[in-house]
């Protein structure tokens, strides 16, 4: 599966482009702020149905302007299909896959599946347990379509139980049966996603600690640590042990949505001890393993979308990783770079179909 056209138009800076891209690398050279990291967001979009980083849709219409639209064209299985979202200022997003549209934008998480490395990605390590939550779910979701509906279904349940919480503490009276009919939903759906989250990182590990091996050069051991409260004890003993605590807070003090994904270097987070290249390389592998593990769920290479990816880096761990994105097992690739001699020697030293793009002030060319 591959990108073979973009159109943009009004999507943050850039006002309107049509480019068509090389199944394999793809590079974008510009200064900062010209427009590159919006390309690539725009890319995202059309697998996700959501921006990487803004949760809200009218954040990503281009200043001056009330809508924006962008539209995809891919081959997928050696048909081509074509992905279109519009956006109004005020209005319901609207998303088509072949002119046809969704009734359920979750339907469209994991046909097109596609990874992002992003100087933000560093919130995964500095960030809150709700980053690291946030990671495991995209990833998940992506080819598990049963754990998306539950995921929905839990937080649906969840905004409810507190919402109830919150009515008891107003008016004084305190219902368990009421309550129970939302522990009930979130101990079935909790329970799901419990159980496929440790089966993801388990499987994940092993590949993970391969890849930071490889771009290290082996020089540090890495480990990833799945921590929840289901670990020690059941969902509903949890609930019914909390309900006084919760009655006090006016929230639900335990369950998955309090999960964490530990990462350590060596027997250490991190987070306390990781040198800016270390936790670099660690964000890099983990999501080249993740790419790993979704091409071996869903069949599919995803894209795979490196911004300023070499930044904080040494020129062995760079060689490393052109090394491996230039092999097979990696399919269609977006690289974003600010200086021109540096992007023509990744060129040069990966030896591929490519296309270079130049962006600046939101215009694309080549």
């Amino acid at each position: 599966m591959y990108l073979k056209l973009l159109s943009i138009l009004n999507y943050k800076n850039i006002e309107q482009s049509e480019s068509q891209f090389s199944p394999k690398l793809n590079c974008f050279l510009g200064d900062n702020g010209a427009g590159k990291t919006n390309l690539l967001d725009a890319v995202y979009y059309l697998s996700f149905c959501k921006s990487f980083f803004n949760a809200i849709d009218f954040q990503s219409i281009r200043h001056g302007a009330d809508f924006f639209i962008l539209q995809g064209k891919y081959s997928r299985n050696e048909n081509d299909e074509i992905i279109s979202c519009g956006y109004k200022a005020g209005q319901q997003k609207q998303f088509k896959r072949n002119q046809k549209i969704y009734k359920r934008l979750s339907d469209h998480i994991g046909l097109f599946p596609l990874v992002m490395v992003s100087p933000s990605d560093s919130a995964l390590i500095q960030g809150g347990s709700d980053e690291r939550r946030r990671y495991i779910d995209s990833v998940i979701s992506q080819y598990d379509p049963v754990y998306l509906d539950s995921l929905i279904r839990y937080n649906k349940a969840l905004l409810q139980r507190n919402n109830l919480l919150k009515r008891f503490a107003e008016t004084g009276k305190f219902d368990t049966e009421t309550l129970s009919i939302y522990d009930e939903q979130l101990i079935i759906q909790g329970n799901i996603i419990f159980n496929k989250r440790i089966e993801f990182v388990n499987q994940l590990i092993p590949v993970f600690q391969d890849f930071y091996s490889t771009i290290s050069g082996g020089k540090e051991q890495v480990i990833l640590e799945y921590v929840s409260t289901l670990h020690v004890d059941d969902f509903r003993t949890q609930l019914e042990e909390s309900i006084d605590k919760d009655r006090i807070t006016q929230f639900t003090n335990v369950g998955i949505h309090k999960d964490d994904l530990n990462l350590l270097l060596g027997a250490h987070p991190i987070k306390k001890i990781g040198s800016q290249g270390q936790n670099k390389t660690y964000l890099v592998a983990l999501k080249l393993a993740q790419f790993e593990f979704l091409k071996q769920a869903s069949g599919i290479k995803p894209i795979l979308l490196l911004d300023d990816i070499f930044d904080k880096l040494d020129s062995n761990r760079v060689g490393k990783i052109i090394q491996l994105v230039a092999e097979d097992r990696f399919g269609q690739i977006f690289i974003t770079d600010t200086d021109r001699e540096h992007l023509q020697k990744l060129i040069t030293d990966m030896n591929i179909d490519h296309a270079v793009f130049t962006i600046s002030d939101g215009q694309i060319s080549n």
